[in-house]
């Protein structure tokens, strides 16, 4: 076959010019066959081609799944998004942010029942839905496909007195407060009840995010609805999820993703930080969540412009986001995270492939004096060559920038997706309540305190803003609207407009900006001194943060040691009440 590169498959403007980039050079990864076979009495490290592990090590893992040997599939390492979320597993003790939940209702028992199987149908087909994650005593977390892994299912019983058996059955099982094993396969947990106020039964299905994203769930669901029908015939069989380990980790180098990461982020010393919001590890709480459809006009015009300009929608909405992020940072040079979709440079088949594809990388974007349009191709290009980079770890590419841990390089998210499957899904909700199953609610969540999602439905678009609290949700939909209003206004009518000068606040927010914001007289007790106030907050929040200036952040209770530490040093000295002390200091948190 023909390898096209990835960027002139996006670049190129005509056939033609595809054509002439189109050549013989291979573009995937030689996947090493899995080498152990069916009814294995033992799994020795040559039996392992994607992942090096000692005899002790993989005798440690066999041990934890049941039945030994003869139930293991295969052993290799996490893909690179996996990593990440697996980090924030470990990192949260109480409940998980990347926990999905969905809770559906049944018109019988037997309906549920139904159900159940058609789902443990789907398991049985996809190894990665038959994964457990070992990582205790390890160099590195593996993932264990098991040959057998029935689903978890615990009927629980409601309170015949409550209200509202569905949220009851929510809170029990609230993903922010409830942790699955992730070492016992299935990575899926079902929890049923019977309502005692209704005749019907329910079911609050928990996934963890380390086994699917958005096209996971769109095959899983197309794949039960075959079984729910009665559909005959076998389905083809998926590529193993494997083949994409392989491909992320034997496909680029690490030293071709550092190269490019260097280049785009060696600058950047400090975070992109929206509205202050700075806690990348986060489980979930506190996030308000609301939803804006895109003008039709304006959705129209989006297309319209990518067309002319031969860029995608994608593009547009990159820019667009960092003048958000740009005036509600107060930068002109702003970084935040861009959801890759993952199976780009991912095979053949990867389309019907089960598994966590995604990944979350960082873009940077100057807002400054250039104009509306070279911007818009600017951020088109680096888009283009970012998708190349789509298997490179997150972790990696911080590690390229002048950002030192534990300060993230950025706290702002974008995932566009292309949801043009709407329909498909909402005939499937529909197939699905003619026949006693309704969906009743889902939620999914991430660590990340501002995620914008764009939800490309093929002519419109949808904003959804899931924002930490206190800041309103819709408040950062309005602002994309209107950054893409601005936006699109200008490459239309004066393209040559530098794109800095594009105002995306709304005219009331930058009113409430100017007078709400600028009020800055606040109560006090007036017959306390400052350092009275300080020492009060020593007592009541010692470890809540007091200063941070660059790389250094320092609590109240540090803080105030720290003062009482200098404060001796001058008594030592013989400075007594009214003594003047010159001081000769720098802006900095030695001269507060």
């Amino acid at each position: 076959g023909l390898f096209i590169d990835l960027r002139a498959l996006f670049t190129s403007p005509t056939i033609s010019a595809l054509a002439a980039a189109a050549g013989s050079q291979a573009g995937e990864v030689e996947v090493p066959p899995n080498l152990i076979p069916p009814h294995c009495p033992a799994v020795t490290p040559e039996m392992l081609p994607l992942i090096k592990l000692s005899q002790p090590e993989i005798d440690r893992i066999v041990s934890s799944v049941p039945g030994g040997a003869a139930n293991v599939q295969d052993i290799y390492p996490l893909a690179p998004l996996q990593e990440g979320i697996f980090f924030h597993h470990l990192l949260n003790t109480q409940g998980d942010a990347y926990l999905l939940s969905s809770l559906f209702a049944f018109d019988s028992r037997v309906r549920l029942d139904g159900f159940l199987n058609a789902l443990q149908k789907v398991v049985d087909r996809h190894d990665i839905l038959r994964t457990a994650v070992v990582w205790q005593n390890l160099k590195e977390a593996v993932q264990v496909v098991w040959r057998r892994a029935p689903l978890i299912v615990e009927e629980v019983e409601l309170d015949p007195a409550g209200k509202d058996a569905v949220e009851e059955l929510y809170q029990r099982f609230d993903p922010r407060r409830t942790r699955i094993d992730l070492g016992r396969a299935p990575l899926l947990r079902g929890h049923v009840a019977r309502d005692p106020r209704g005749d019907r039964w329910l079911l609050l299905l928990l996934e963890h995010h380390l086994v699917g994203d958005l096209t996971t769930m769109d095959i899983i669901q197309r794949e039960m609805e075959i079984h729910l029908s009665g559909g005959s015939g076998p389905l083809p069989e998926p590529p193993p999820f494997r083949n994409f380990v392989a491909q992320a980790r034997l496909g680029m180098s690490q030293e071709e993703h550092r190269k490019f990461f260097e280049q785009m982020l060696a600058e950047v010393d400090e975070p992109t930080i929206p509205f202050g919001l700075l806690d990348v590890q986060g489980d979930g709480r506190g996030i308000g969540e609301a939803q804006l459809a895109v003008d039709a006009d304006l959705a129209g015009r989006i297309r319209e412009r990518a067309r002319v300009l031969h860029v995608s929608a994608a593009g547009l909405c990159h820019l667009a986001y960092a003048l958000v992020l740009a005036r509600i940072s107060g930068r002109t040079d702003v970084v935040f995270g861009t959801v890759l979709f993952g199976r780009l440079l991912g095979g053949e088949g990867i389309d019907r492939v089960v598994g966590m594809f995604i990944n979350t990388l960082p873009i940077r974007i100057a807002v400054g004096e250039k104009s509306a349009e070279e911007s818009v191709r600017r951020t088109h290009a680096l888009l283009m060559e970012l998708m190349r980079h789509e298997h490179a770890s997150l972790v990696l590419a911080q590690r390229c920038s002048g950002v030192s841990a534990p300060r993230p390089l950025f706290s702002a998210l974008l995932n566009y997706r292309y949801a043009r499957n709407a329909a498909q899904t909402s005939s499937a909700e529909i197939t699905r309540e003619s026949r006693g199953i309704e969906r009743l609610r889902s939620e999914e969540r991430t660590n990340y305190p501002c995620t914008l999602s764009i939800d490309d439905l093929g002519q419109g678009f949808v904003l959804t803003a899931q924002i930490q609290n206190p800041i309103e949700p819709l408040r950062v939909c309005r602002y994309m609207q209107r950054a893409l209003e601005q936006l699109i206004a200008a490459l239309e009518r004066a393209p040559e407009t530098a794109v800095g000068r594009l105002e995306v606040l709304p005219e009331a927010e930058v009113g409430r900006m100017i007078e709400e914001f600028n009020r800055t007289e606040a109560a006090y007790p007036a017959d306390r001194r400052v350092h009275e106030l300080f020492e009060e907050q020593v007592r009541l929040r010692p470890e809540a943060v007091a200063l941070a200036a660059g790389d250094q952040v320092l609590t109240y209770g540090s803080l105030n040691r720290r003062a009482n530490r200098l404060a001796r040093r001058l008594r030592e000295a013989g400075v007594g009440p009214e003594t003047l002390v010159g001081i000769c200091l720098d802006r900095s948190p030695e001269l507060l």
